[in-house]
């Protein structure tokens, strides 16, 4: 039996949504595939990485494309709660009632960005913690229900803090976001530039309004182009408990045995909770039966980064032994250093390289050496190697200055 109508037509738009994503952030295929999946599932995903890597532009576009009520923060140290979750309500509070406005504040919205989100302090993250599982604020003597699709955290790294364990198993999505570099450079930078562009001329037309000189409402070409509200998400969301998990529940039994032998710590909340990304993979293909290939959310959700690599490998193994989408492979040491010997040879051949062919190179070098971070070399001197090169290629780049 095939879905209805609403819900193919939604899945249809949200691969819509996911291609023009895909076109919009290069690089960055993954990390859309996954943000879909979490607004479905109406779970939280935290994005591992440095800045610069477009994760709150990336974000704020989902949000934009799903017509959804978005509120974006960087939290730090000294980041009152006032600043999260609203100012207190002087009016009442003279009467006796202690309330905070709300309006346009955390607890209003519906998808969330929050970058350092480990950086917030004890108040802010034990408030979180509550909305987070329960959609739900204590508001004063109220307890108010939240309309939260999905809280998406931005963060270097995972503080190794016992206190913050309860905190961070929110998150059921976990992905480590590297810089694209020089793997897709030419078309970064394309397609970089048009964003650039398109943000110089709105905050040109912005100027303009206030000024008055400009148009009274925005055009069509210039509103966000929303495809899919929020209420058709939520009803695509509810046909989640209508795939047929039957098929695939052996394979996830066996795979989540060998994580724990292999000494992988997972939460029981994110094993159980993982079952409903399976679905959701399955959903999202208009199919009301998973299948093996439909694991391949889990090698996102494991919750020590050490464990990483360990979770992928397992779930990639399983997803490609079924026909599922086949990874990256890791290839051997000589084939990273003939390519890096490759790029370096026209630099360092004797004449003056151009000062752009070298910065590219060291892209390209940078993208080789995180290759082997990713698959640390069984001969140490491959390494060793790589680092001698890309240091001869980096005092190139001082005969610039």
């Amino acid at each position: 039996m095939s879905w209805g109508q609403d819900t193919v037509d939604t899945i249809r738009d949200l691969e819509y949504v996911r291609r023009r994503l895909g076109d919009e952030f290069v690089g960055r295929e993954r990390a859309v595939r996954l943000l879909q999946l979490a607004v479905v599932c109406r779970e939280h995903a935290l994005l591992l990485g440095p800045t610069g890597t477009a994760k709150s532009e990336l974000i704020s576009a989902l949000a934009r494309y799903v017509e959804a009520r978005h509120f974006s923060y960087l939290l730090t140290r000294f980041t009152e709660p006032s600043e999260i979750f609203g100012a207190l309500d002087f009016e009442l509070f003279r009467q006796g009632t202690y309330q905070v406005r709300t309006e346009g504040m955390l607890p209003t919205a519906e998808i969330v960005f929050l970058d350092e989100v480990f950086q917030g302090s004890s108040a802010i993250l034990n408030t979180l913690l509550t909305l987070l599982n329960e959609r739900r604020y204590h508001n004063g003597a109220r307890a108010e229900s939240a309309p939260l699709i999905s809280l998406l955290g931005a963060t270097n790294e995972i503080p190794d803090d016992p206190g913050l364990t309860a905190f961070s198993d929110r998150f059921l999505i976990r992905l480590q976001v590297e810089p694209v570099g020089g793997t897709d450079l030419e078309r970064l930078l394309q397609v970089g530039w048009g964003h650039e562009s398109r943000r110089i001329a709105s905050a040109v037309q912005s100027a303009e309004r206030a000024r008055g000189t400009g148009t009274a409402a925005r055009t069509g070409a210039d509103r966000a182009a929303g495809t899919v509200t929020v209420e058709r998400l939520g009803r695509l969301s509810l046909r989640l408990k209508d795939v047929d998990l039957d098929p695939v529940l052996g394979e996830h039994r066996a795979l989540v045995r060998q994580l724990l032998i292999q000494g992988v710590r997972l939460s029981d909340r994110r094993l159980v909770r993982s079952l409903k990304l399976v679905a959701a993979s399955a959903l999202l293909r208009e199919s009301r039966t998973a299948r093996p290939a439909d694991l391949w959310p889990l090698a996102h959700i494991w919750t020590d980064p050490a464990d990483r690599t360990t979770v992928e490998e397992a779930v990639q193994a399983v997803v490609e032994k079924h026909g599922g989408e086949p990874s990256r492979r890791h290839r051997p040491d000589h084939e990273v250093l003939l390519d890096a010997r490759e790029i370096s040879a026209p630099l360092t051949a004797g004449r003056r390289p151009s000062e752009w062919s070298v910065i590219e190179g060291l892209h390209r070098l940078g993208d080789l050496s995180r290759e082997l971070r990713e698959n640390p070399p069984v001969n140490t001197q491959t390494e060793a190697e790589l680092s001698r090169i890309i240091a001869e290629v980096n005092a190139l780049l001082d005969q610039f200055e």
